[in-house]
């Protein structure tokens, strides 16, 4: 018998440091069946933990490793392999998204975290699999994190047998250990041995940011592309340059074309795989790899010994108001950045050249935000429903997910029909499940297979799905230019085949046009982005309600009366999304796509002083018709009506004098004394209109209507029984002065300033103190007058006045107005005037 592969690996290992923490994982393997491997890059985890836990079930089944992306997975399964002395897909093998290579010997299988993800849906028990290793965790991606939460439940319930195994460089071990598990995982913590790395701070030039509205400024690109010939020139081994997406990638290799000697290669997931396997193989040349976050931490790229870091990355954002999720270049994190600068110290000493300051270095955020937190969560809410925990109460996730953007996500998944109103899956969700691309793609996919033929849909879908930058904003010459093949075409070409490969054979449909076509699988794939010219302009309204435009510089569609963006960005502070690209459709189109968003109602509304009533038919946010309304219902009127003075303020009903005087005193009380007393302040009036003005709003037409209403009867009806009997004593309207007359106290408009009596100073003689209201509560502001009525004193504390400043005005208006009496004592009855 020919001697294990494995096993004689093991016997003869690599010098790597993992190596001293293999005796303890398998300990726990053995005890637990469950572990944490915590583990900096370099360490070899992904190299020998498989195959030592390939060793412990021996025949029992299949170790499963996931890597986050495919490059990962196609170069781990190479590696490992490698060092076996076989070929991929004999007792190493892999399977990714349209590349699978596995045998009848196959013992350890490489895939990506969503190809097990498809694996645990279609079947929880994974059969023939012994164990599961979920590689870089850390990066807390959404199929991670669901992954991680599905396999946890399945070893719960029906594979208690099932090893599992979770690791990575910078994971959050104590909260992983103890969500795995009932009680927590054990840690098998593995020391780093990377070499060490010196650092170099280049910032850019004055004047030159790393991002702009546009995107990553070309100038920025300049500042990389020198920063790597800088170190070529100083430091030796290849260079590993980090930027954020293919475009920059493509940007960076122009600026660094004709340098001799030095071969210059690209490195992200859209490669066709040869291309990808000569980026991560050594080759003849000095190279220097422009490379995605790919590179990050689960690749190893030989022979770097530099690492050039344009210190950016493209994370997942979503508008959860408007639903247009998107990917944006943001600043790297601290961590992300020192599993950057680790790539250069994995075989010998090396160097980073950072392209920021080390000021800047210390406000980096600490770490990545978990896509989870950020992300767009339609596909998550799907693969939660098809799972059968529609809120995903039940599941140990790492972090809960927002409630809006869980709110968001079903929403939309309810408007494709893959859930129903209970959330729970339907059997068109489960369909949209088997397809490999976000939800709102897959419908398109179904749908649109039906009416455009499987060929064109899956090519729409995967132009879509490859978010392929679309010059002019026009899908259609984007398809058109794809069709014409190219060395850019391979991956749009691979994801079309693949997808139409899940489609059932149908005949092709050729009556619509190609324009139309895109249109109608964009419109299937983005309901609530079909958009209709507005009148009189060149922008358009979506039938979610959002604006959008065009770019000036991309007239090709900007005349079309309908259309479906397929991407669309808003930017802070702009009115309108700017449509970035988008296709043809004729109404027809639009009706069918988002006949889930068709309505038709009564809308009476408020407009320019006057009763607007229409039977109204819409396409979510696009008015298609209206006709008028003769006869609305009262309660709509009152409505409207309404809706009326609280976008326009109160203060287009009638407030005569009294309506004011006793809203005043209501607002006093309300404050002085508080409950039963209302609040009549203009956000409570309005919210509470029906209760005292409702009734009165129906027979409401127009401006003249409002005028005529009883503000005062209406206020009236607000007054609490049977406390509204003592109005008149606890705010009173006037006070009667020792004299036996009358004065009027003043209330302010609030509430909150204290009630003013004016009176002349003669008039107040016989008062010993400031008279009180509401129930003695408040002193009244008394503003004392001369003869002339003119200010004399202002005073709250009558008692004092009298005591002391009344000395003062006597002897002043003795002096001024010698025929009026001033008593020296103002408190006695004989005082009075």
């Amino acid at each position: 018998m020919p001697p294990d592969p494995i096993q004689r690996l093991l016997d003869s290992p690599p010098d790597l440091p993992v190596l001293g923490g293999l005796p303890a994982l398998t300990a726990a393997l053995r005890d637990r069946a469950v572990a944490v491997v915590q583990a900096p890059p370099g360490t070899g985890k992904t190299t020998l933990v498989p195959p030592a836990v390939a060793a412990m079930v021996a025949g029992d089944g299949l170790v499963v490793v996931t890597q986050p992306r495919r490059i990962a997975a196609r170069a781990a399964a190479r590696r490992l392999a490698g060092l076996l002395g076989e070929r991929v897909g004999q007792t190493v093998g892999h399977t990714v998204r349209g590349d699978r290579a596995v045998g009848p010997g196959t013992r350890i299988e490489f895939v990506t975290t969503g190809v097990l993800l498809r694996r645990l849906q279609r079947d929880p028990e994974l059969p023939g699999v012994a164990a599961v290793i979920l590689d870089e965790v850390h990066e807390r991606q959404l199929d991670a994190d669901l992954t991680l939460a599905f396999l946890a439940d399945v070893r719960a319930t029906v594979r208690e047998d099932l090893l599992l195994v979770a690791m990575s460089a910078t994971i959050e071990a104590e909260r992983t250990a103890a969500m795995i598990d009932e009680e927590p995982a054990p840690i098998i913590d593995v020391p780093g041995a990377l070499h060490s790395v010196t650092e170099h701070w280049t910032p850019p030039p004055p004047g030159v940011l790393p991002t702009d509205e546009r995107g990553v400024p070309p100038r920025f690109l300049d500042h990389v592309a020198a920063t790597v010939r800088h170190a070529l020139s100083v430091d030796p081994g290849d260079v590993l340059v980090f930027v954020p997406g293919v475009g920059e990638v493509d940007g960076v290799m122009r600026r660094l074309s004709g340098l001799p000697d030095v071969d210059v290669l690209a490195l992200h997931g859209r490669l066709p795989a040869r291309e990808q396997d000569v980026a991560l193989a050594l080759g003849p040349r000095r190279r220097v790899v422009v490379s995605t976050a790919v590179a990050e931490s689960s690749l190893t790229v030989p022979g770097v010994r530099v690492v050039v870091d344009a210190g950016l990355s493209r994370e997942p954002r979503t508008d959860q108001a408007r639903g247009l999720p998107a990917l944006v270049t943001v600043r790297v994190s601290r961590s992300a950045a020192e599993q950057r600068a680790g790539r250069a110290g994995r075989e010998a000493p090396g160097a980073v050249h950072r392209c920021w300051s080390r000021a800047d270095h210390g406000h980096l955020d600490p770490h990545p935000a978990p896509e989870i937190a950020v992300a767009d969560l339609t596909g998550f809410c799907l693969e939660l429903a098809a799972w059968g925990d529609v809120e995903g109460g039940s599941l140990a996730l790492l972090d809960r997910p927002p409630a809006a953007a869980v709110e968001a996500a079903r929403h939309t998944l309810g408007e494709l029909g893959a859930i129903d109103e209970a959330g729970a899956i339907t059997d068109r969700g489960r369909a949209m499940t088997q397809v490999p691309a976000d939800p709102r793609l897959a419908r398109a996919l179904l749908d649109g297979a039906e009416t455009v033929g499987a060929r064109r849909a899956a090519e729409v879908v995967a132009l879509l799905a490859d978010d392929v930058r679309v010059p002019g904003g026009d899908l259609v010459a984007a398809l058109r230019t794809l069709r014409r093949g190219g060395p850019t075409t391979r991956s749009w070409s691979d994801t079309a085949k693949r997808l139409e490969s899940l489609l059932p054979e149908r005949p092709p449909r050729t009556e619509l046009t190609d324009d139309l076509a895109v249109g109608t699988v964009v419109a299937l794939a983005h309901p609530g982005r079909i958009a209709r010219r507005r009148a009189g302009g060149t922008s358009y309204l979506m039938v979610s309600g959002t604006g959008a435009s065009f770019r000036a510089a991309d007239p090709a569609l900007a005349g079309v009366r309908w259309i479906a963006i397929a991407d669309a960005e808003r930017r802070p502070g702009a009115r309108d999304a700017t449509i970035r690209s988008a296709a043809p459709v004729d109404e027809d189109i639009a009706l069918d796509a988002a006949s889930g968003s068709w309505h038709e109602a009564d809308e009476v509304t408020w407009r320019d002083g006057r009763i607007v009533a229409r039977r109204v038919v819409r396409l979510g946010a696009i008015e298609l018709s209206a006709v008028p309304l003769s006869d609305p219902s009262a309660e709509a009127v009152a409505a409207a009506v309404a809706q009326g003075l609280a976008r326009e303020g109160l203060a287009l009903l009638p407030w005569n004098e009294a309506a004011v005087a006793l809203r005043r005193r209501l607002a006093f009380l309300h404050h002085a004394l508080g409950d039963p007393w209302p609040d009549v302040g203009d956000d409570a009036l309005v919210a509470g209109i029906n209760a005292w003005l409702g009734s009165d709003l129906a027979r409401v037409r127009g401006s003249r209507d409002l005028a005529r209403l009883d503000v005062l009867g209406a206020l009236r009806r607000l007054l609490p029984w049977p406390a509204a009997g003592r109005l008149d004593e606890l705010a009173p309207e006037r006070v009667t002065v020792p004299g036996g007359a009358t004065a009027r106290v003043e209330y302010g408009t609030s509430g909150t300033e204290q009630p003013v009596l004016a009176l002349r100073l003669q008039d107040a003689f016989g008062w010993t103190a400031t008279p009180r209201i509401a129930d003695g509560r408040v002193p009244l502001l008394l503003h004392l007058l001369t003869p002339a009525r003119r200010p004399a004193a202002v005073t709250a504390d009558l008692e004092s006045f009298w005591a002391g400043p009344y000395r003062q005005v006597r002897a002043e208006l003795r002096g001024r107005y010698p025929k009026h009496a001033w008593p020296e004592d103002p408190t006695s009855s004989s005082a009075r005037p």
